[in-house]
């Protein structure tokens, strides 16, 4: 069977490039979107478990990019979502801000961030990055300071409050007529209701069982999604935990490990049908320049069940 020729939308197996060499964390973490393996994606996502107390900590040191980004910490039970399985302070723009939730956080470009440090492990979570406008890591972080350690902490130097730009509880708003197999609705932690600088719409939820019905067939005029399938087992990253398939163009492309794919606005691309789950994992949509559901999905077309759209 000849591959399909939206085979080259899809990322199958990460890249593991960045953060390597410490202790406690996955290291290097998986590149699950790049330029490198997309050449239309103008972006680039790395995610990687925490497995304990990260050494040393911090490592990941006070530095600053020429492009925005979004640091995502998520919990890794699916039975409590919200709970991170930790304590962190992350530093932006001098102010300490801690948290214990899975959280969101938009840093636009050039604004100083880090140090990360951990305050408390109890349980495995991710934490994943994404920056915003390329996907060339060298671009995006290689002469950003961020494995610099510095001489004491950071020192907020204005009075704007950086909260502004943390979400540590989500909307709940997008897939509630997804009842069974599936958390319903999903938890949205970026979007520009939540932070009004944010052109980004990110929502997310695990998926425990065979979802049913099926994600439709869909169709968006305005905007560029990637969407991230990540297996939930820290022990064995790659694995989804799953079998399912994924549909682009009219082809049902097959998965069943941990992948990203790069779905080009005016696209078709659905439906998406599990066959098996073994494993609860994640399902991440992005919503690339829409900074509300509203924008991100209100242009889009559905198919009805046996329906297929026009491209």
């Amino acid at each position: 069977m000849a591959e399909s020729q939206y085979e080259k939308y899809a990322v199958r197996k990460p890249i593991y490039e960045a953060g390597p060499g410490y202790k406690g964390r996955q290291s290097p973490t998986m590149t699950f979107m790049s330029s490198q393996q997309v050449p239309e994606a103008n972006y680039y996502i790395e995610l990687g478990w925490i497995y304990d107390m990260p050494e040393p900590n911090p490592h990941i040191h006070e530095h600053v990019h020429d492009y925005d980004e979004i640091v995502i910490h998520w919990g890794g039970d699916p039975e409590r979502p919200q709970v991170l399985g930790g304590e962190i302070t992350f530093y932006v723009g001098g102010q300490p801000i801690t948290f214990n939730t899975t959280t969101g956080v938009f840093i636009p470009a050039g604004v100083p961030h880090g140090p990360m440090i951990w305050n408390k492990f109890e349980f495995p979570h991710i934490e994943m990055a994404m920056m915003l406008g390329t996907g060339d890591p060298f671009k995006g972080w290689g002469q950003s300071g961020i494995a610099e350690p510095k001489k004491g902490l950071p020192v907020k130097k204005d009075k704007f409050d950086y909260e502004q730009y943390v979400i540590r509880s989500p909307m709940r708003e997008a897939g509630a007529n997804f009842k069974k197999g599936r958390q319903s609705p999903t938890m949205t932690y970026m979007s520009r209701t939540q932070i009004n600088v944010a052109n980004y719409y990110i929502e997310f939820g695990w998926i425990w069982g065979v979802v049913e019905p099926g994600i439709p067939e869909m169709l968006h005029k305005n905007y560029d999604e990637i969407v991230l399938h990540i297996g939930g087992d820290p022990d064995n990253p790659e694995d989804l935990g799953a079998d399912m398939e994924f549909g682009m163009g009219g082809d049902l492309l097959q998965f069943n490990t941990s992948y990203g794919m790069y779905v080009p606005r005016g696209l078709r691309h659905g439906p998406l049908n599990w066959h098996k789950v073994r494993k609860p994992h994640i399902e991440m949509a992005m919503m690339l320049g829409a900074g509300t559901m509203a924008e991100g999905w209100g242009d889009s077309f559905f198919a009805r069940p046996g329906e297929r759209l026009e491209q």
